[in-house]
C-alpha cells in the first residue's frame, strides 16, 4: 500500500501509456472519409478519443444514416498497425513514473486483447504488466461504463476506493468515478483539461508528476 491508501494504479493504454491517439485520429479520419462519412479530426478528438468501438461505430451509423457489417473494422486494421509499427512511442516520461511507483499497476483499455498487447510490445512495456490486463472485450461494457475498471479492481483483489486510475479521455474519467475510484486526468495529449476536470479527478500534463500526485492523494 502506498502512503495514500492507493494500493493498484489502474492504467488506459492509448494516450497514457503509448501515445498513439495522435496516430488514430489519423487514421481515424481517413477511414471515415473512405466510408463515406467525413469527420474533421477536431470532431474525431471530441467524439471517439476513449471511446468505446460501439460508441464509434454508432456516430459513424449515425452520419451515414445506414447500419455497418458486423465487423466493419477489419479491413482497416491493417492501417493503424503499420502506422503503429513506424510511429508509435510511449508517452513522454512513462516509464520513469512507472518506475517510481510502489502500487501494483495494471492496464484497462476499450481496445482488445491483441491490440494493447501489440501497442505495449511496440514500446517495450509488456513486461510491467504481464497479467494485468484487462480489456472492455472481458465485460459486457467498455468505458464511460465502469465495468471495466471494477472488473480489474475485482480481478486483483483490490476494493475500489483504494484504487487510481490514469487516463487521458472524458470516457475514461467518467468511467473512474461511477466506479468509486480516484481519476488523475492526462491532459498532455490531445483530450483538454476542462474535458477532463471534476470531481474526484486530478488532472495533470507531465507524466512525471504522476508519483507524486499519487502519493499526495487522499
Amino acid at each position: 500500500m502506498t502512503g495514500s491508501g492507493i494500493d493498484l494504479v489502474i492504467f488506459d493504454c492509448d494516450g497514457v501509456l503509448v501515445d498513439s491517439e495522435r496516430i488514430c485520429v489519423q487514421v481515424d479520419a481517413v477511414i471515415t472519409a473512405d466510408l463515406g462519412c467525413v469527420f474533421s479530426e477536431a470532431e474525431i478528438i471530441e467524439r471517439f478519443v476513449g471511446s468505446s468501438t460501439e460508441v464509434y461505430t454508432a456516430a459513424v451509423e449515425e452520419r451515414l444514416g445506414r447500419r455497418l457489417e458486423k465487423g466493419w473494422q477489419k479491413k482497416y486494421e491493417h492501417l493503424y498497425e503499420a502506422a503503429f509499427e513506424t510511429g508509435l512511442t510511449a508517452v513522454d516520461g512513462v516509464t520513469d513514473a512507472l518506475d517510481g511507483l510502489t502500487a501494483a499497476v495494471c492496464v484497462a483499455s476499450n481496445g482488445d486483447h491483441a491490440g494493447i498487447r501489440r501497442s505495449l510490445d511496440i514500446v517495450a512495456l509488456s513486461h510491467r504488466f504481464d497479467g494485468r490486463i484487462f480489456s472492455a472485450t472481458d465485460v459486457p461494457r467498455g468505458k464511460p461504463a465502469p465495468d471495466l475498471f471494477l472488473h480489474a479492481a475485482r480481478s486483483l483483489g483490490v476494493e475500489p476506493r483504494a484504487c487510481a486510475v490514469v487516463e487521458d479521455s472524458a470516457y475514461g474519467v467518467e468511467a473512474a468515478r461511477a466506479a468509486g475510484m480516484r481519476a488523475f486526468g492526462y491532459c498532455g495529449g490531445l483530450t483538454p483539461a476542462s474535458r477532463l476536470a471534476g470531481p474526484g479527478t486530478v488532472v495533470f500534463d507531465d507524466m512525471l508528476d504522476l508519483p507524486g500526485l499519487l502519493a499526495a492523494a487522499g
